[in-house]
């Protein structure tokens, strides 16, 4: 069992810079793969990136690639978000997940069904 406990979030003003925690505690998560997703009102929720225990990585999503950034420190057990330019459209709820992903070579799925665990979520909010 892998429980994920996400901070960070909150209330900016555009252009700014948050950075998104996620720790994981329970067992070690050096070999699940990590994803960083978001879920505004009324949307469903996506895929911002994964990445593997290696840090062999997805794709950003479009919408934040040049402006956020996926890294994980597995000694930590913890994964990062780094969001800077932020823009009012980025505001929704911020969740990591993982799932069980030994496949270091290739990048973690993009599906949210796919993964296994999931944090509680973290509100981040951007102002125009």
């Amino acid at each position: 069992q892998v429980q994920l406990v996400e901070s960070g979030g909150g209330l900016v003003q555009a252009g700014e810079s948050l950075r998104l925690s996620c720790a994981a505690s329970g067992r070690t998560v050096s070999q699940y793969g990590m994803g960083w997703f978001r879920q505004a009102p009324g949307k469903e929720r996506e895929l911002i990136a994964a990445l593997t225990w290696t840090g062999v990585t997805t794709d950003y999503a479009d919408s934040v690639k040049g402006r956020f950034t996926f890294s994980r420190d597995n000694a930590k057990n913890t994964v990062y978000l780094q969001m800077n330019s932020l823009k009012p459209e980025d505001t929704a709820v911020y969740f990591c997940a993982a799932l069980f992903w030994p496949a270091s070579w290739e990048a973690p799925p993009s599906l949210p069904g796919k993964y296994r665990y999931w944090g509680q979520g973290t509100q981040v909010t951007v102002s125009s």
